[in-house]
């Protein structure tokens, strides 16, 4: 027979900045100082946040390569009666990274999960970019095959709301060529870089006149592609 679930078990997902400290929320911070461990995608990054904020608690990598195995280690633990709360490496868990594997462990056996909103890059993009926002499909990372852009474009050239996913510093040239390419110069996008953070930049517009303006500035950092539907202009 199945153990029951301690009534203390509780996995909290912790929403942390995408850029600017100062955008912790307070009750993030209660909650990091109150959880016996913390599961987080890189213990370097996640540590230096927990130094800047004053949290000692203790760290587990969780992250891409150990997902399946940790997921179950962790839910042990809270069914044992711990806390723990989730974090990624910037924004809110369960986006477009492992959180999800967690938290349908937690699920599958009864276990509480407590939502901690706060930052997230899709949103803080779509609500600065301009374009519709009555409808959205996010699609996390496209594939990193050149191909698999095109294949995408072709996909949703049509769809009727705005598209939003994230793109890498490596592969953002490439990804707008394929855009402009496929979907045409006057197509209505917008590319986020390095949002809340010093060097953030914003460029809304015509697809082949926001690629060369983004083509023309630092290609560091990380990218939010939003694409409006057809024939929606500024």
């Amino acid at each position: 027979m199945a153990a029951h679930p301690s009534p203390d078990a509780c996995l909290y997902l912790v929403a942390t900045p995408i850029g600017n400290l100062e955008d912790i929320s307070q009750r993030a911070i209660s909650i990091l100082k109150s959880c016996d461990q913390i599961a987080c995608e890189d213990t370097r990054k996640t540590g230096r946040l927990l130094e800047a904020i004053q949290v000692t608690s203790r760290l587990c990598a969780y992250h891409e390569h150990n997902e399946k195995e940790c997921a179950i280690y962790l839910a042990n633990c809270l069914a044992a009666g711990e806390t723990i709360a989730l974090v990624v490496d910037a924004g809110t868990p369960g986006m477009s990274d492992p959180g999800f594997r967690l938290v349908r462990e937690c699920r599958r056996r009864g276990l509480t999960v407590v939502p901690i909103p706060g930052p997230t890059a899709m949103a803080t993009a779509l609500c600065a970019s301009g374009l519709p926002s009555d409808g959205f499909l996010f699609l996390g990372f496209l594939p990193p095959k050149g191909g698999a852009h095109q294949t995408f474009f072709e996909r949703y050239r049509d769809f009727p709301y705005t598209l939003i996913f994230y793109e890498s510093c490596h592969r953002i040239e490439r990804c707008l060529n394929r855009l402009v390419d496929t979907l045409g110069t006057e197509r209505t996008i917008c590319v986020a870089r390095e949002m809340t953070k010093r060097y953030e930049t914003f460029h809304t517009g015509p697809a082949l006149q926001v690629k060369e303006r983004v083509l023309q500035g630092s290609l560091k950092g990380e990218f939010v592609v939003l694409i409006a539907k057809k024939g929606y202009e500024l």
